[in-house]
C-alpha cells in the first residue's frame, strides 16, 4: 500500500503527536475516501501514514472517532478554502464579468484544486451517505448544512444558486469517485463530461486525480 506522506520537510525529523496526528489524518481522508468508513480500517490507515495500528487507535481511540476527525478535518480545509477565495484577488477581470461571477469563478477553482488533497472530496461524500449511523449521522447532516450556509450567507447566492454549486460539487466528487478518468479519451460520453465540467483546468486535473489502478 502506498504511504500518504505529510510534507517533504518533515521527513527526516521527529514529528510531535500534533504532527503524528496530522499525518495520521492526511492518510486518513486518502484511505475512507477510497474505501468508505465500512470499508477503511485502522490498520490501513496506520500503514498509509507510516505509523502503527495501536498508535492510531492511541491518539483517537476508534474508527469511529477517527472517522469524525477526518470528516471535521474535511471539511475545515474545503471551507477555508472558499474563504480564502472570497475577497477580490485584485486581478483584472475580463470586460463584462461581474464581481459575483468573478467569485463564483474562485470559489470553483478551489474546490477543482483540492483535487491534490487525496480522498478530500470522497470523504465528505461517503460521510453524505451514513445519515442512518446514530453518531455519524448527525456530524455528516451537521457539515452538509455548513456548506449550504456558506454558500448562502457568505457567498451571498440565492437558493437556486447554491443548489447549483453543491449539484455540481457532488457531481465532480462522484465522478472522481467512480474513476472515470480511466475512460477518458476512450469512451466519448465521459470525455465529453469531463471537458464540460472542466473546461480550463482539465490538464491538471487528468493528472491529480486518482486512476482505478491506485489503492486511494
Amino acid at each position: 500500500m502506498s504511504t500518504v506522506t505529510v510534507d517533504e520537510a518533515e521527513a527526516g525529523k521527529r514529528l510531535s503527536s500534533d504532527e503524528r496526528r496530522r499525518q495520521i489524518l492526511v492518510a486518513a481522508v486518502a484511505v475512507f475516501g477510497a474505501r468508505g468508513y465500512e470499508g477503511a480500517t485502522t490498520d490501513e490507515v496506520a500503514r498509509a501514514a507510516g505509523v502503527s495500528q495501536p498508535y492510531v487507535v492511541r491518539l483517537f481511540g476508534s474508527k469511529e472517532n477517527l472517522f469524525l476527525a477526518t470528516i471535521d478535518d474535511a471539511l475545515t480545509r474545503l471551507l477555508a478554502a472558499f474563504r480564502a477565495a472570497l475577497p477580490d484577488d485584485g486581478a483584472e477581470r475580463e470586460p463584462g464579468v461581474t464581481e459575483e461571477k468573478a467569485r463564483a469563478k474562485r470559489i470553483g477553482q478551489a474546490y477543482v484544486d483540492l483535487l491534490t488533497v487525496r480522498g478530500l472530496h470522497q470523504t465528505l461524500a461517503h460521510a453524505y451517505l451514513l445519515g442512518s449511523h446514530p453518531v455519524i449521522g448527525p456530524a455528516a447532516r451537521k457539515g452538509f448544512a455548513s456548506v449550504w450556509r456558506f454558500f448562502r450567507d457568505e457567498m451571498g447566492l440565492d437558493a437556486d444558486g447554491a443548489r447549483a454549486f453543491m449539484a455540481e460539487g457532488m457531481l465532480i466528487s462522484t465522478m472522481i469517485g467512480l474513476r472515470l478518468v480511466d475512460d477518458y479519451g476512450s469512451d466519448p460520453q465521459i470525455t465529453e463530461l469531463f471537458r464540460s465540467c472542466f473546461p480550463t483546468e482539465l490538464p491538471h486535473v487528468l493528472d491529480v486525480v486518482p486512476r482505478g489502478t491506485e489503492p486511494w
